[in-house]
């Protein structure tokens, strides 16, 4: 890898994250506190003062916008524009691949009119750019954004961008899945004491369309007995078609009874072009654990141990001794004569 392409995989990305993590932010140019310049949607018949990008196209479609650059500096700016593929980073946040990187999606259909602009102090430039889908293009919702950066490596501002979310038309199959649920005991020596559960699992969206997932959590026992339902757990971050997100919550006072099962259920959330949020149907899956509790036990089976000991010994002390069978014999014999 080349220093320049490096440094940009390391800037600082703090309003990219912001700008592209919040489905509802505010309209506005995008800053950073150390960058001379700002990005914004440029106005036109998609609308101004647009917060980000966001366009439903079918495959083999194309369209043109346009990204405004304004240099709040006294130097000139010599900026790279580029598309990237946007993806959710272990933090749960949406970030775009580094300059040079592969972009298979957004990051390929979007062309920026030029690869890098020059703008004046107090000036703006506008930099058109096409989004061309190729006729094979799979329906569904991706997730990308349109970046300019330094041309130099080391210069201040790192990376700034705004989002582009795209819609590919035909059928949208939202979907999520619960995969390798386990859970953990955790307990204390006192056989009729509680102790901690862990349920961990991952969730992997299955479908095509950009979802949330509200996550419910429960443990019982046999039959769904002494069921107790974990805290709240947080929504999760929005995951792209095809993102994993690993997830492990706690549960506080678990009586140990034998087997636990816990539940995990999803209720995915989509959210549309306009902000707004609808919940889908469900998903649910169990996990299983043995927590017989040893101690207990082995003061059952040390009880009945005594217990059998004892009846033995009764059983013993009860029966006649052989010199009192034979002088009985004797007596009977010599009755009879």
């Amino acid at each position: 890898m080349n220093p320049r392409t490096t440094a940009f995989a390391q800037a600082t990305v703090v309003v990219l994250l912001t700008v592209l993590g919040l489905l509802g932010a505010g309209a506005g140019p995008a800053a950073a506190a150390d960058a001379p310049w700002t990005v914004s949607t440029a106005s036109n018949d998609f609308g101004s003062g647009r917060a980000n990008y966001a366009y439903t196209l079918d495959p083999g479609g194309e369209l043109k916008d346009g990204l405004v650059i304004a240099n709040h500096g006294t130097a000139p700016l010599h900026l790279a524009v580029y598309a990237a593929d946007g993806f959710t980073t272990k933090a749960g946040r949406l970030d775009l691949v580094a300059e040079g990187a592969r972009s298979a999606k957004v990051g390929a259909w979007v062309r920026p009119a030029r690869p890098d602009v020059t703008v004046e102090p107090g000036g703006t430039a506008e930099v058109p750019f096409t989004v061309a889908l190729p006729g094979d293009a799979v329906a569904g919702e991706y997730m990308g954004g349109i970046v300019t950066s330094p041309v130099r490596a080391g210069e201040a501002g790192g990376r700034l961008g705004i989002r582009i979310r795209l819609r590919v038309g035909g059928d949208l199959r939202p979907a999520l899945s619960v995969t390798d649920p386990r859970v953990r005991y955790s307990g204390t020596p006192n056989p009729f004491g509680k102790g901690d559960a862990t349920v961990a699992y991952t969730i992997r969206n299955t479908g095509n369309a950009i979802l949330t997932a509200r996550q419910a959590v429960s443990v019982s026992g046999p039959f769904g007995r002494l069921r107790l339902r974990a805290g709240k757990v947080a929504d999760s971050p929005p995951l792209l078609p095809g993102d994993t997100w690993k997830v492990s919550v706690p549960v506080h006072g678990v009586t140990r009874a034998v087997r636990l099962t816990a539940t995990v259920t999803l209720t995915p959330l989509i959210t549309d072009a306009a902000g707004s949020t609808a919940p889908l149907t469900g998903v649910t899956a169990t996990a299983h654990h043995w927590t017989a509790p040893w101690a207990l036990l082995l003061v059952l089976v040390a009880l009945c141990a005594t217990a059998v000991a004892v009846l033995r010994r009764r059983r013993r002390t009860g029966e006649p001794q052989p010199e009192d069978a034979e002088k009985e014999r004797n007596s009977a014999s010599a009755s009879s004569v």
